[in-house]
């Protein structure tokens, strides 16, 4: 499970076997979010997490997305 970054709270990884399209798993609390990263950051599915939070988290993701997208494919291609 390679870690993208941490920061306030938020984890933003990757499992080792994912496949495209490119997406960003996400940590906070004892919820969990998915979001797509190519073209622009959009959630695609989350529990445990609430609206406030998941905005926050898209706006880490779309702040980061250029490290997003260079771990995505130093690790997995």
């Amino acid at each position: 499970m390679p870690k993208i970054f941490e920061k306030d709270g938020f984890t933003f990884f990757f499992y080792s076997n994912e496949h495209y399209p490119v997406h960003v798993q996400v940590r906070y609390g004892g919820g969990e979010a998915v979001f797509d990263v190519e073209g622009g950051v959009e959630l695609r599915e989350s529990a445990g997490m609430k609206l406030g939070e998941l905005s926050k988290a898209q706006r880490l993701a779309e702040e980061n997305k250029a490290l997003i997208l260079e771990k995505w494919h130093e690790h997995l291609g």
